[in-house]
């Protein structure tokens, strides 16, 4: 199955593209974006564990949709800062562990920046947060062209992590597109735009760097891609990072309807993207 959704849902730019301008009553964003689409990246994992509590609501929020599926990226502390604990690991697992124990949790990404390269002693780190993580879906997302060689697609196939094919702004030392599948268990798929010219300025923001609109063209060679890996996969996700004005939710849209699904979209997205109107049924 293939499941298309963005990274992240909590974006105050986002007000009056995607979500409404004037929120009705009782108005809950999870429960909102889970009509249109199929899963949803949790981000804020990244910066913190989560409490139970709040993974127990956002099931509650996402209960009508039986196919939705969330994922999650793992604690920051892990896989930039490589320091985290046993009390870190402890908080992030309690945190999901109702996401896990529903079904309800299809993978956790391990990102790792630009700057972790392909060496014996980082691949044995990952090996160490396979140990770690065991009971979780691991995704390993890695930027760096060493890390494209096919020992390492045989490695990960080994240890069985899932290697996160990426789009992004490619520079000579970065990793290039791919369709490689290592794990038959999970594939995954992130698009991050192609805002070269802000990707490794210092004092860019957040925003500079995924402030991108991809184009039907642009996203047909990834549809093709995210067809490949599903033959190899049980089951495929597709994350558009994009998300400055909507600009991931726009893109998950079309790229859903290229892969074939039914999709509509907000009334709010499709006034500031028209172009959508010609996907959504």
């Amino acid at each position: 199955m293939i499941r298309v959704g963005t990274a992240g849902w909590s974006y105050k730019d986002w007000q009056g593209i995607v979500y409404p301008p004037q929120r009705p009553r009782g108005f809950d964003e999870l429960t909102y974006l889970s009509r249109y689409f199929s899963m949803l990246e949790i981000n804020v994992t990244f910066y913190r564990p989560v409490p139970a509590s709040t993974s127990q609501n956002w099931l509650k929020k996402i209960e009508h949709n039986q196919d939705f599926r969330f994922t999650a990226k793992l604690l920051r502390v892990f896989t930039h800062e490589r320091n985290g604990t046993r009390e870190d690991e402890q908080q992030f697992k309690d945190g999901l562990a109702p996401l896990l124990e529903a079904g309800r949790l299809g993978a956790v990404l391990m990102q790792f920046p630009s700057s972790f390269h392909c060496t014996d002693k980082n691949q044995s780190y990952i090996s160490h947060l396979r140990s770690r993580f065991a009971e979780f879906p691991l995704v390993l997302e890695v930027r760096h062209a060493s890390w494209a060689v096919p020992r390492v697609l045989d490695w990960l196939a080994d240890i069985e992590v899932a290697l996160c094919n990426i789009d992004q702004p490619r520079f000579k030392t970065c990793i290039k597109p791919s369709a490689e599948v290592t794990w038959p268990k999970v594939a995954y798929v992130r698009l991050h735009g192609n805002r070269w010219e802000n990707w490794f300025r210092k004092n860019a923001q957040s925003h500079e760097r995924y402030d991108y609109l991809y184009s039907i063209g642009e996203l047909e060679p990834w549809a093709h891609r995210i067809e490949k890996v599903a033959k190899e996969a049980e089951d495929t996700y597709a994350v558009t990072n994009n998300h400055y004005h909507g600009k991931s939710a726009a893109n998950a849209l079309e790229l859903a309807a290229l892969l074939k699904q039914k999709v509509s979209a907000p009334e709010p997205l499709m006034q500031h993207y028209p172009e959508l109107r010609e996907v959504c049924s």
